[in-house]
């Protein structure tokens, strides 16, 4: 059979088209599939529950021990919420019908058991720990993407424990926290003393420019140096009345600061109030270890008593999400609920519980996600992931992602790109 040159490039060109058009269609398929999300969200409030919330007795409850001893379950029953089908712990009951507003993730897992300080820096910075870098923490990571919103406030606010795990690793002190210890003050080191009148505090400052200048100019090619006199000047706008005047919860409604509750609640209360001003980032640590013996670290005889642990994070989360909605604030606000791994449904030999880091709960609320849906499913004792797990990268991914940044952005460690997240990929549920 003859076959002439017009024949083959006719069906050439035709096998050509058709192979394009599958393979344009297949490009426009993943380009789908792997479409970034954004989010709208403006700050973020982390409730950091240090030591190790069990997820069973809160956000992922399973049958109920016998014994609380010999016969693994959790240790209170469940109660239903407004999500259908998704309970909590019954020391939840003002959370449960405000659940539409959230979206609990229960398959957050990853590889760290016995070490608290590594576990709390894998979720604060996302990553384990490295020796040749030192990673940002979400907090720092979100200041430096996202940017001031109002420079006479802080990004960054730690009410809580220093560690390693809060530090601005890499992206320098321009990103790092501003510490609180309290509620009723701010931070020490911005107070001037009433003795220094502002005549005195003007010729102060002027003393010191001129010192700085002439400091700076010798180490002008210095980053650290750069940084950290960056941070001194924001100390000094800090100490003004738009931050200062932060502290004065007592210009909040009484029937308020009550539905907040303990010190833990007041210092929720103060979050909404410095996110208000225009901070991004606010961490909020739930350790007040007085209450139960132990904190969030239940072994022992803290588990006997994690009940009032648990009644306060109630009390105040769920004041939080109904404050922050009644000012509009919700959906501008991402809330996560954290810790640095679960604890297993089964006891120790004094009634307590050890850690667990295979599968375990991190709360998402507001922050225009799509609540009102719980992600992923453990089996009928909360130790094994059945479905949509989520690690810890993903998790930071969803956490940047709702916030408006882009998740796979390449930082710089000197001249080394990092990027955001260790390869992680936004909960895509939650966006569309």
């Amino acid at each position: 059979m003859f076959i002439n040159r017009r024949d083959v490039l006719k069906s050439s060109a035709a096998g050509i088209s058709a192979l394009a058009a599958a393979n344009s269609i297949r490009a426009l398929q993943a380009d789908e599939s792997t479409k970034e999300v954004r989010g709208k969200a403006e700050h973020c409030i982390m409730i950091w529950l240090g030591g190790g919330s069990c997820h069973v007795d809160t956000f992922d409850p399973k049958r109920v021990s016998k014994d609380g001893l010999k016969d693994p379950g959790s240790a209170y029953p469940a109660i239903d919420t407004a999500i259908p089908g998704v309970q909590l712990c019954e020391h939840m009951p003002k959370t449960a019908p405000l659940m539409d507003r959230c979206a609990p993730v229960r398959t957050v897992h990853h590889d760290v058991i016995d070490e608290h300080a590594a576990a709390a820096y894998r979720m604060h910075t996302g990553r384990p720990t490295s020796g040749t870098v030192v990673y940002p923490s979400l907090g720092s990571l979100v200041s430096k993407m996202r940017g001031p919103i109002n420079d006479l406030v802080p990004n960054y606010v730690l009410m809580g424990n220093p560690s390693p795990a809060r530090e601005p690793g890499f992206l320098g002190a321009e990103h790092g926290y501003i510490y609180l210890t309290e509620t009723k003050s701010g931070p020490k080191g911005l107070t001037r003393p009433d003795r220094v009148t502002d005549e005195r505090q003007k010729r102060r400052l002027q003393m010191l420019e001129k010192m700085r200048s002439q400091y700076a100019a010798k180490h002008e090619d210095e980053t650290i140096i750069k940084n950290y006199l960056a941070a001194m000047e924001q100390g000094f706008r800090l100490s003004g009345p738009e931050f200062m005047s932060t502290f004065d919860l007592e210009n909040e409604p009484a029937d308020l600061r009550e539905r907040y509750g303990d010190e833990f609640g007041q210092r929720c209360l103060l979050a909404r109030r410095l996110l208000e001003r225009g901070t991004r980032f606010v961490e909020v640590s739930f350790n007040l270890n007085f209450v139960n013996g132990t904190g969030w670290d239940t072994h022992r005889e803290g588990q006997k008593y994690q009940h009032l642990l648990i009644q306060s994070l109630d009390h105040a989360f769920s004041a939080l999400i109904e404050d922050l909605e009644e000012k509009k604030l919700l959906d501008k606000t991402l809330l996560v609920i954290a810790s640095e791994f679960g604890r297993p449904s089964s006891f120790d030999s004094l009634g307590g519980r050890g850690h667990y880091a295979k599968t375990f709960t991190v709360m998402l609320g507001g922050g225009g996600l799509k609540t009102g849906q719980a992600i992923g499913t453990t089996d009928e004792l909360g130790m094994n992931i059945v479905d949509r797990p989520v690690s810890v990268p993903d998790l930071f991914a969803t956490i940047l992602a709702s916030l408006g940044a882009n998740p796979h952005e390449e930082l710089y460690a000197s001249a080394r790109p990092i990027p955001a997240t260790d390869g992680g990929v936004p909960i895509r549920e939650l966006f569309t």
